[in-house]
């Protein structure tokens, strides 16, 4: 299990990085938007669309992924921002609700609703990162930082501190010291890099600019919290359907919504917050 996982997590960073750091926008949105509907045809099987529902669901996807792009930018000519305010008021209103209230996919009305809202989710995540892109490699890589220091700080955290169960009945492993430990490594690698404006312009450093040294960690606060709630709004969904894990796309790690559920939330917000 653990070398399928190294093999698996080879290849993607021999494909992911080289593109990432040394090709065009262009190409680096083609990437993710690959990605994106992949991402889409698990959400679908993850609400239980039928034969071919969760293909034909990624493809709606990726038509309004297109479509969006020829809205926003040539049409319109103006930037993604209510597509990150739309995805915004989705994480902060329905994915608490969700977590909280725990609707199950037998109601219809809320399974229609994440249907249509799953397609703003992704064409909003996808619309950031390639924004983020736009600003620099470092500034791409930095937005992603946050989240696997979120990961990586609540991963040691909760195994060496971790008593008291965040969320049971949806993820029993994860704890509150876990989630509190994901944060204290985004304040305070956050805190040093914005500081220090090394590899500027990043995340940390135009959150800095923006909001002052009083209000940053805030924003920092802000981010982590929704790396939570996107992670904890997956975990929701595969054990109301019933699977461990989103496919079996990335053998050794699940699904691509496995990999990339802390960023949906984190991506627009944070791209939205800085304007």
């Amino acid at each position: 299990m653990l070398t399928t996982r190294v093999i698996t997590a080879i290849v993607l960073l021999a494909i992911l990085l080289p593109i990432t750091l040394f090709a065009s926008v262009g190409a680096f949105a083609a990437l993710i938007g690959f990605v994106v509907v992949f991402a889409a045809w698990e959400w679908g099987r993850l609400l239980k669309l039928n034969g071919a529902g969760p293909v034909a669901y990624a493809l709606v996807a990726g038509l309004a992924l297109i479509f969006s792009t020829f809205i926003f930018s040539t049409f319109l000519g103006i930037k993604s921002t209510p597509l990150y305010q739309m995805a915004g008021i989705f994480w902060v209103l329905a994915g608490p609700y969700a977590l909280l209230r725990k609707p199950t996919l037998a109601a219809h009305a809320w399974r229609a609703f994440l249907l249509f809202a799953g397609i703003v989710v992704f064409i909003a995540c996808w619309h950031a990162v390639v924004d983020a892109r736009t600003r620099g490699v470092a500034f791409v890589l930095s937005l992603l930082l946050v989240v696997w220091l979120a990961d990586i700080g609540a991963y040691f955290a909760g195994k060496a501190l971790g008593c008291h169960k965040l969320a049971p009945s949806i993820s029993p492993g994860k704890t509150w010291e876990g989630a509190i430990g994901g944060w204290l490594a985004v304040i305070v690698i956050g805190t040093i890099a914005a500081n220090t404006g090394f590899y500027a312009p990043t995340v940390f450093t135009a959150f800095a600019e923006r909001f002052g040294w009083d209000r940053l960690f805030v924003a920092f606060t802000v981010l982590a919290a929704f790396s939570v709630i996107g992670d904890l709004f997956e975990s929701l969904l595969k054990r109301q359907a019933g699977v461990k894990d989103s496919s079996g796309l990335l053998p050794g790690h699940g699904g691509v919504l496995d990999r990339i559920d802390a960023l949906l939330p984190v991506l627009p917000i944070a791209l939205l917050m800085l304007g």
